[in-house]
């Protein structure tokens, strides 16, 4: 169970890490997100076991009957059976609440029109940032519940200038990249007990706890694409969005037809079609206006400044620094973080130069900024002001 005791407030700009911050429950009312997994049931049994008034809430996403069959998949028709199995077990009251409105306007839809333009949607920060943090935020606040507690690695920490996010102790588990776009706000109600633990640990607690999904797989997929397939969802949303189009090079000479960009990503060397070439060929740009694949050698992927939209910045102060920020950068999940300099402009907007030019900077992703481990923020990288 995570350490409950009074912890220390650390220089917000040091990168130190002030220890948890979950404190005794003595009957407290805790909204817990259970999602059928793992992760989310243990998450319910360790605030059970701190004293707090349980209620776990389970999200229906999505129509059940089209997205569970084949793939690993989060929030389908066998995890709702799953969290209420474990509810039970625990003694603790279970809901069911139907989002598939909201998820499928704020993130399906949102996750299709990404892929029209050409981009390279991150769903699940999408689902973080509208259904999980405002709508069942706000269906714990109904509830009278004063914390809402989910599985994710990642640790909430008191600072100076008020909560912060820090990456989970366990880099191979840390989920800081799908939770930049969590506002002050909202951390001000949420609470991570996983965020110091591995994932073999919180399996032994599930076993301790006697839960039935101890051995539970871990989810893969995107939760509304079971199996991977979601040029089939994106076509059902967006029909039309799979036109042919052409593959060119540089020089835009026609090298070969692809059957629509949106099952490109910038980067991408496989599955491209095109043979006779003397070096391997890479996705460098998508051209959707056009319908056209932009190929060329690696590296021709190098890019050392872009920009990003929607800034969310969680650092020291209410703002960034107008004078600009160093900062560790992260341009995909799996992307090890990089020295970067980031200018703040007006509207959420900000201007990033990398140290070092990385490969694969793709429009849509989110672009997180680090100090240390404490997470300063991010925004959604831009198609504008990509350099060359």
């Amino acid at each position: 169970m995570p350490d409950s005791r009074a912890t220390a407030t650390p220089d917000p700009r040091s990168g130190t890490d002030p220890g948890p911050d979950l404190a005794p429950g003595r009957g407290r009312r805790a909204v817990v997100a259970m999602s059928g997994g793992v992760d989310s049931s243990v998450t319910a049994a360790l605030l059970v076991e701190a004293g707090y008034d349980v209620v776990g809430l389970t999200m229906q996403l999505y129509d059940q009957g089209q997205a569970v069959a084949g793939g690993r998949t989060c929030c389908a028709g066998q995890d709702i059976h799953d969290a209420r199995r474990v509810a039970d077990r625990l003694g603790i009251p279970h809901y069911v609440v139907d989002y598939e409105g909201a998820f499928r306007r704020d993130v399906m839809e949102r996750f299709a029109d990404s892929y029209v333009r050409g981009e390279t949607p991150v769903p699940c920060v999408l689902c973080n940032q509208t259904v999980k943090f405002r709508d069942l935020l706000g269906a714990a606040r109904d509830l009278g519940a004063e914390i809402l507690a989910t599985g994710h690695y990642v640790r909430r920490r008191e600072a100076a200038d008020g909560p912060a996010l820090w990456r989970g102790r366990d880099s191979a588990k840390d989920q800081s990249y799908f939770l930049f776009a969590t506002t002050r706000a909202h951390l001000a109600m949420l609470r991570f007990p996983l965020g110091d633990l591995t994932k073999d640990q919180t399996r032994a607690l599930a076993r301790r706890h006697g839960l039935a999904v101890a051995g539970k797989a871990e989810s893969q997929d995107i939760c509304f694409v079971p199996g991977g397939d979601y040029a089939r969802v994106v076509e059902r949303l967006r029909p039309g969005a799979l036109d042919p189009g052409d593959i060119v090079d540089q020089a835009g000479r026609v090298l070969g037809r692809h059957d629509g960009i949106m099952h490109y990503t910038v980067g991408q060397r496989r599955g491209l079609g095109i043979g006779g070439t003397e070096a391997p060929l890479y996705v460098l740009q998508l051209r959707p206006g056009r319908r056209e694949v932009v190929v060329g050698p690696r590296e021709a992927l190098a890019r050392d400044r872009f920009a990003l939209h929607g800034l969310n910045w969680l650092g020291p102060g209410t703002a960034p620094p107008e004078t600009g920020i160093r900062a560790m950068v992260k341009i995909r999940n799996t992307f090890d973080p990089v020295p970067a300099t980031v200018e703040v402009h007006a509207d959420a907007r900000a201007r990033v130069t990398l140290e070092t030019p990385a490969h694969g900077v793709a429009p849509g992703q989110a672009c997180v900024l680090y100090e240390g481990e404490r997470v300063l923020g991010g925004g959604w990288i831009a198609r504008e002001g990509l350099s060359e």
